[in-house]
């Protein structure tokens, strides 16, 4: 019985690659949910200035689309039941594309960007937020909520003034030598 147990346990850790990479995720949702939900500026119901995005990014940046996309889904369902938010499931299919676009423009669109890292993480992080921020999200307040459209325009600046300030910290990062290695061994 323990040997069936324990295969169950390696099988969902597969998922992720490795237990590291589980604890990895596990971080940035929490990192998620506590600067998209509790250290964000609330403007109105419909506005929301905040750095939940960056830890999303990091994941599809740093471990590829479908753990961004995991870490996305995951941070705005728990990350709405911690502050008694109503999931919405097209904000949450937005929060997922966050992660999942910017890990797929990363790895895959971007791939022969190799040496010009500032650019490709530019794009990654501004196609993350163009699809899942600025379109699933604004379509969600706007299906759920009727949120005005002129309220709705005013996303698109916000997300294109935090997708360059994202960019700026996870092109820091990865320019760490220090922490560029702690990542590579994460991945391993």
């Amino acid at each position: 019985m323990t040997n069936n147990r324990g295969t169950a346990v390696k099988q969902n850790i597969r998922f992720f690659g490795s237990t590291k990479v589980l604890i990895v995720a596990a971080l940035l949702v929490a990192m998620s949910i506590v600067l998209g939900k509790f250290a964000a500026i609330n403007i109105g119901n419909s506005i929301r200035i905040g750095f939940g995005g960056l830890p999303i990014q990091m994941a599809g940046i740093f471990f590829g689309p479908v753990i961004g996309g995991a870490v996305g889904l995951v941070a705005d369902v728990i990350g709405c039941i911690l502050k008694g938010y109503a999931i919405n499931p097209i904000i949450t299919i937005g929060s997922t594309c966050i992660g999942l676009f910017s890990g797929l423009a990363y790895h895959f669109a971007l791939k022969g960007m190799k040496k010009v890292l500032l650019p490709k993480i530019a794009i990654s992080t501004v196609i993350g937020h163009t699809v899942g921020s600025m379109t699933i999200t604004s379509i969600g307040l706007y299906a759920y909520y009727r949120t005005p459209f002129e309220t709705l325009i005013l996303r698109v600046p916000i997300y294109l003034i935090t997708a360059a300030i994202e960019t700026a910290i996870i092109y820091l990062m990865l320019k760490n030598r220090a922490f560029s290695a702690e990542l590579e061994k994460i991945k391993k």
